[in-house]
């Protein structure tokens, strides 16, 4: 007999083995319709899987993340059937699951255009819509790799020749349609109607800038139409807050190719910039952190003891003077470090809280490269904590508080932490580990939090805790992150005087809130969709005169609410007070303040929100008051 467990915990038995398919049947006709794959023993498996000895099965749709994985996967292969049956000299090389879809890389001998998408995607319908059954079967590789040789797919074949010679080479064929994969796959196409292809890029073979350059197709697929529409607009709506396209109309900054990956801030972009800087400068000064600052040209013996220059040596860029090698610092730590080894430290002398406002530049592939999102030249909110170890604890509480405290000023309420735990390959004991990350899951424990386990996911050195926000569209952001590390103040000598006069290594945790400033301003630019709320504004208040007599007045009163930290600006232009309001309504400026007749002839302005409501006749102090307060409160945010 053949027992087989459900995730409810009760049992079915079978005489014979049966597939999951079949099993799958015999649960519900409703249930074997809706089944993509099953999950045998924890594994992932087609629905063909055959079931011939005890096990814990689940049959899995649409409705679960792995189905849903399922289906991505799935479609990306039936992307490549629709390339290869339009363009059948195209060779296939790639194609994974990502975030809310998945993406094929293809070689071929021209750009593929728009129009070409549109027949790829009617290619795809047609192909979902025949219902074509997917087949595993499990080949010799040398069978394998002669089959992609013979019909031109130079790429399948060579990573068929890198696998592991233990590792079973599986192909899916649908139709006339065969490609190399680990699977599963959904039973049929039929399964796959709600796709959408979304964009073109470039990208190189493996990843490196040495191959040759690809074309990638990116796609989304969903469970059903309903659920495609809520994404496709959702990504309407993120392209129109897209952090570029906002920062050109508010004037905040821009790229040009002669300095690619680094931002020109404009007046209105650096101030946003210093506004966020004297924020976290305030926070730091009120927890007992001295402000550093470290060179950006370090001589390479330095990254080669801390261990980045072997690790990171190709992301970081170099010049030669003197025949002397220097790395412009992609990260400050070891700098930090020689700051700490200035003078003999006592434990009495810990923590010593370490900040910076850290230039730092890496040298990103061109192809990344994303507006404020991905950069090479990037402001980190740096700083590195030196305690003992028993101070861990503590210390990981206070920066989660502070964590959390800055998360809930700029507006970001729904955190996902995770807890990075050990890897395979790391530096230390068990019990080294067991204490880290035992210090770390109480201090997330101790405020409260909701967080999930990484296994595996620590750094080599100490495992670390992941802050990610969830915007306003549901996008997740990692940002903030808490590292514990004992390896780099050992590899640089850093020491204390312990308590009992001997000489200790000090714990070390890396941790950031922004993690970079460019990159928060894009997040916040996208999930504020440019209406920042009034103290992150750059500009706060436009001040507008109807006609030329009245701006003198105009500028009297931008100066009075200057001298009270308003960020006041004028707009004296001979032009209608309508086209001005409608001007800086698109351009997002919290309050505007008309100036007419009644206004010079009473000292007062006329007030009026970014929303268009009248908030009346103000005299200047009134008008200074209440966007003081709206300041010292954060605001309204507006979303």
């Amino acid at each position: 007999m053949l027992t087989i467990t459900l995730p409810d915990n009760s049992t079915r038995e079978y005489a014979a083995p049966l597939t999951v398919a079949e099993f799958a049947s015999d649960i519900g006709a409703g249930l074997a319709k809706a089944a993509l794959a099953g999950r045998v023993n924890g594994k992932l498996v087609d629905t063909s899987y055959r079931l011939e000895s005890d096990a814990a099965v689940a049959i899995v749709t649409g409705k679960d993340p792995d189905g849903l994985e399922v289906l991505r996967h799935s479609t990306a292969h039936l992307l490549a059937q629709a390339v290869k049956k339009l363009f059948p000299s195209a060779q296939v090389t790639i194609g994974p699951v990502i975030e809310n879809g998945f993406y094929y890389d293809f070689a071929f001998e021209r750009s593929f255009t728009p129009d070409d998408i549109v027949q790829i995607e009617s290619a795809m319908a047609a192909l979902a819509t025949a219902q074509l059954p997917v087949k595993r079967e499990v080949w010799p590789r040398e069978k394998a790799v002669e089959f992609f040789l013979n019909i031109g797919e130079k790429y399948k074949a060579e990573i068929i020749s890198d696998l592991p010679a233990a590792e079973p080479i599986s192909l899916y064929q649908q139709g006339d349609f065969i490609d190399l994969c680990r699977g599963p796959h959904v039973p049929h196409t039929g399964f796959l109607q709600a796709f959408k292809l979304t964009k073109l890029a470039g990208a190189y073979w493996r990843g490196d800038p040495k191959n040759e350059m690809l074309q990638r197709i990116y796609g989304t697929a969903w469970p059903d139409q309903k659920a495609l529409k809520v994404y496709l607009d959702r990504l309407e709506e993120a392209e129109k807050r897209d952090h570029r396209r906002i920062g050109k109309i508010q004037d905040l900054f821009h790229f040009q190719e002669e300095a690619p990956g680094n931002v020109f801030w404009h007046e209105n972009g650096w101030k946003l910039f210093l506004t966020l800087q004297d924020y976290i400068r305030s926070q730091l000064s009120e927890r007992d952190y001295i402000e550093v600052n470290t060179p950006e040209l370090v001589d390479r013996s330095l990254w080669e003891k801390s261990g980045h220059w072997e690790k990171f040596g190709k992301d970081m860029f170099v010049t030669e003077t003197e025949q002397r090698l220097y790395a412009i610092k992609p990260m400050n730590c070891p700098c930090h470090i020689q700051i700490f080894n200035q003078g003999l430290k006592s434990y009495r002398d810990l923590p010593i809280r370490m900040a910076e406002f850290g230039s730092c530049h890496r040298n990103e592939a061109s192809g990344t490269l994303h507006g404020l999102m991905r950069v090479r030249h990037m402001t980190q909110d740096d700083a590195h904590i030196f305690c003992t170890p028993d101070q861990v604890q503590s210390e990981a509480s206070a920066f989660i508080d502070l964590l959390l405290t800055i998360y809930r000023d700029f507006g970001f309420d729904n955190l996902i932490l995770k807890l990075a735990l050990r890897p395979e390959q790391r530096f230390g004991d068990d019990a080294l580990w067991d204490k880290a990350e035992d210090a770390l899951a109480k201090a997330l424990d101790g405020a409260g939090l909701a967080w999930q386990p990484s296994p595996g996911e620590g750094a080599f050195y100490g495992p670390k805790i992941e802050f990610s926000l969830r915007d306003s569209l549901d996008r997740v952001w990692q940002c903030g992150t808490l590292q514990l590390d004992y390896v780099l103040p050992e590899r640089l000598q850093a020491v204390y005087i312990a308590e009992d006069s001997s000489k200790q290594t000090p714990v070390v945790l890396h941790r950031a809130a922004f993690g970079s400033f460019e990159r928060f301003i894009g997040i916040l630019i996208e999930h504020y969709a440019g209406k920042l709320p009034l103290w992150l504004a750059p500009v706060q208040l436009m001040i507008m005169s109807i006609t030329d007599r009245h701006a003198d007045y105009a500028r009297f009163v931008c100066m009075a609410l200057k001298k009270q930290g308003i960020r006041a600006r004028l707009d004296l232009r001979n032009e209608k007070v309508g086209f001005k309001i409608r001007e800086h309504t698109l351009r997002y400026i919290p309050y505007q303040a008309v100036i007419g007749d009644q206004e010079v002839q009473t000292g007062t302005v006329a007030l009026r929100a970014l929303d268009g409501s009248d908030c009346g006749r103000l005299t200047i102090d009134e008008c200074a008051k209440r966007l003081i307060q709206e300041v010292q409160s954060k605001g309204k945010r507006q979303k």
